[in-house]
């Protein structure tokens, strides 16, 4: 049974990256018919948070993806030392005395080489060690590396396929910490093991890091899953994307409450790192599930770009707007409300007014946070006019003639697109003026905008008490 996990650490908000390792993970599992584990890792009891948590919660609810088990590595500490004991208990694991023990991995005694082990602790008898841990001394429990003979530790990764790092390379890594907590390599392997993960996907900084994993899955007697590392999300610079570094310009939250839509999210990062046989790029998540394959996946880092100025990549804003402009409008509809909503901007009229107002307006939108800024005009009668909006209203005769077009249209016996665009033809001509004078100007009038539908049916839309009330105001 193919079984996958994500295993995000509470101590930050919820990377794009990190998201992306969800998303990739989610969509080998619903294409294959497998199960979604989320297992969050909060070993780590010193940098843990609970807004972290929070955080991770929240983007992953923004991205709309279910999972069908939850576990909390924090809940399974007996595991994580029950698996230490039993490598111990073969010979593949020992303790070190030494003082911060911990701290002395990949450095170096002598600043010429990277430290490997400790010879006096490695070397200890069982006998000492038993007595000095009986006594209450603290120590570190290590991974006894095989260095009797030269030997490689090999896998074929699904994504970067063959990789090798000989044992002589690899330190004596901690499995328990002198508190007795688990360290990373070995919590991880042993919920692993536990679970039953078929395949690891993750990202590729945690490549080198599988070598001893894979001996961690040896001494416990274990098969070791498939691998599959994803290439790094890099900034404009090169740099790796980073939390501390680039700050919230990576957090999930942070496209969320720019109004970007989740299907539109999900589009962008897929395609950082991923893409279709047919090189698409508006692809819906049954399109995306559907194609998905590791084959698929690049080898190359991929860039996220933006400014200072503009925090959001180029391609997600108008992939967004694909989305927005595309998606049916059934399925837009419950973000559009809930925009509004957050906004505090009521719906003015009953259904089905709302599906023909948002299936307008949508088509010049990029994010949800449009309809209720450039959209507001819509919803309630208090809306800023824009600096190009008001050029159109200061053309010679355009205020004049829209106040004379409001009273016709009070008078006139149907208010239609085709009878609005008849008196205000009729009465351009009367004045001796071009019709788009009215015509932008009217749809300033009502929008506040001087671009957008078409300027009679935003009539329509508006109503005919409020938009003639706007004619009259300006």
């Amino acid at each position: 049974m193919l079984r996958v996990r994500f295993a995000p650490s509470p101590t930050g908000f919820l990377h794009i990256g990190s998201a992306r390792t969800f998303i990739f993970n989610w969509l080998y599992a619903r294409r294959h018919n497998g199960t979604m584990i989320l297992r969050i890792d909060d070993t780590d009891v010193q940098r843990n948070t609970q807004a972290s948590l929070d955080s991770i919660y929240e983007g992953l609810q923004f991205l709309g993806l279910n999972w069908d088990e939850e576990y909390r590595q924090s809940e399974r500490l007996d595991l994580h030392r029950e698996v230490a004991a039993r490598i111990q208990a073969k010979g593949l694991a020992y303790r070190d005395f030494a003082p911060m023990g911990q701290e002395k991995e990949g450095q170096s005694e002598d600043e010429s080489q990277r430290w490997l082990f400790d010879p006096a602790m490695r070397d200890m008898s069982a006998e000492e060690s038993d007595r000095r841990a009986a006594a209450g001394e603290p120590f570190v429990l290590r991974f006894k590396v095989p260095r009797d003979t030269v030997r490689h530790v090999q896998f074929t990764d699904q994504v970067y396929g063959a990789q090798s790092k000989s044992t002589a390379d690899i330190e004596d890594f901690a499995l328990l910490r002198s508190d007795k907590m688990p360290t990373y390599h070995l919590a991880s392997c042993a919920d692993d093991i536990d679970l039953k993960i078929s395949h690891i996907v993750r990202g590729q900084d945690h490549l080198s890091n599988t070598f001893k994993h894979i001996l961690i899955f040896e001494a416990a007697g274990e098969e070791a899953p498939l691998f599959a590392h994803l290439p790094l999300l890099i900034a404009p610079d090169g740099t790796k994307l980073s939390k501390r570094r680039h700050g919230p310009v990576v957090s999930v939250t942070t496209y969320r409450d720019l109004g970007f839509l989740p299907q539109g999210f999900i589009n962008f990062v897929v395609l950082r790192g991923w893409s279709p046989k047919d090189n698409r790029e508006e692809m819906s998540l049954k399109e995306i599930t559907e194609m998905f394959s590791f084959e698929g996946i690049n080898r190359s880092n991929a860039v996220v770009n933006f400014t200072e100025e503009n925090p959001i990549d180029a391609k997600a804003a108008w992939l967004n707007a694909q989305h927005l402009r595309t998606m049916p409008i059934g399925e837009l509809l419950p973000f559009v409300q809930k925009e509004l909503s957050a906004a505090g901007l009521p719906v003015p009229f009953p259904d089905p007014w709302l599906t023909q107002a948002v299936d307008l307006i949508r088509t010049r939108f990029f994010t949800l946070n449009d309809f209720a800024s450039r959209g507001r005009a819509y919803f309630v009668d208090d809306y800023p006019m824009a600096a190009d909006a008001l050029e159109k209203l200061d053309k010679p005769g355009a205020r004049e003639s829209l106040r004379e077009l409001s009273a016709r249209l009070e008078a006139a016996p149907e208010f239609t697109e085709e009878s609005i665009e008849a008196e205000l033809r009729k009465l351009a001509e009367e004045r001796g003026l071009k019709a788009g004078i009215l015509i932008n100007g009217a749809r300033a009038a009502l929008t506040g905008q001087s671009v957008g539908p078409s300027a009679f049916h935003l009539f329509t839309i508006i109503g005919k008490d409020r938009a003639l009330a706007r004619l009259r105001a300006v």
